[in-house]
């Protein structure tokens, strides 16, 4: 299978390329604004469409993570980047008839519940399981770009098929047949591989001089870690079960492993994909050197 990659130098795409980038039967082809020091990398921007286009073509398979990941960026950032991006992305898959589509959307879909009640919801006793179809509340425009993303995927694959045959086309300016297969990943915390841990962002904080390991800042940030974690093997098995399902035309999955406090519920994500996540943040007391 033949795999076009976006954004395959940030942090999820080089999880995804540790777990999946050495399995024969997946050939992935790296796409990013700059060049990767260790890899072959097409050198594009996803906010041109003449710069992405010829680089879709025979390829099976769109794996999106290229985005602006700021919860503060203003809107027109967001706009070229997310919106103009991902709709050039999706524009450019139908044209070269790429069959599936993976787009990293994001927990900030639904980020105003975590605002509202945290910190007591990383608690694993507290009574809160959002399910893939809760309705969005986003947090910032970051997340409000993803809930876009979500529903023009959506579009794509789902207005082709509408009942009203002919008469749909006065309806939609879309009328392509690909992509035929979309899967929106609410991907939670995903962390660079030396951090790829439950106490990750508390590490990386003591590493900034944000705060020391002993303090009130560590604790809380360990803490909601334990619950939104999402360990690099589980994500590679979940965009797995992405590119290997034959039963999907367009769905939302949680992307988070099986947390204690993880507050989104994994039963839809287990029964459709078959997703098995391993790794549970609860299980974990102190950071790999104090393991």
């Amino acid at each position: 299978m033949k795999i076009l990659l976006t954004g395959a130098n940030g942090t999820v795409g080089e999880a995804i390329l540790s777990r999946l980038g050495d399995r024969d039967e997946f050939e992935f082809t790296c796409l990013d604004v700059t060049e990767h020091p260790e890899r072959e990398t097409v050198v594009a921007d996803v906010t041109e469409y003449d710069d992405i286009r010829p680089h879709f073509d025979g390829h099976d398979a769109v794996i999106h993570l290229a985005a602006l990941v700021d919860l503060s960026a203003a809107w027109d950032e967001i706009l070229r980047t997310n919106v103009i991006g991902t709709y050039n992305v999706l524009e450019a898959a139908a044209d070269a008839e790429v069959e599936r589509f993976i787009f990293a959307s994001s927990i900030h879909v639904v980020g105003m519940y975590e605002l509202d009640l945290a910190p007591e919801l990383y608690d694993s006793e507290y009574d809160l399981a959002l399910g893939h179809e809760t309705p969005a509340r986003p947090d910032s425009f970051y997340g409000l770009s993803k809930v876009f993303g979500e529903n023009l995927g959506r579009l794509y694959v789902e207005s082709h098929e509408s009942p009203l045959g002919s008469v749909h086309s006065a309806f939609t300016t879309n009328t392509r047949e690909f992509p035929s297969r979309f899967y929106s990943l609410r991907i939670k915390s995903v962390r660079d591989d030396a951090h790829d841990h439950p106490y990750g962002l508390a590490e990386e904080g003591v590493e900034a001089g944000l705060w020391d390991r002993d303090s009130e800042d560590y604790e809380y940030m360990a803490e909601r870690l334990k619950a939104t974690w999402l360990s690099h093997r589980d994500l590679g098995d979940l965009v797995e079960r992405c590119l290997t399902d034959e039963t999907v035309e367009f769905d939302s999955f949680w992307g988070v492993s099986d947390n204690d406090g993880k507050w989104v519920d994994l039963e839809h994500s287990r029964e459709v994909l078959g997703y098995d996540p391993q790794d549970n943040g609860a299980e974990w007391t102190g950071p790999p050197s104090e393991e």
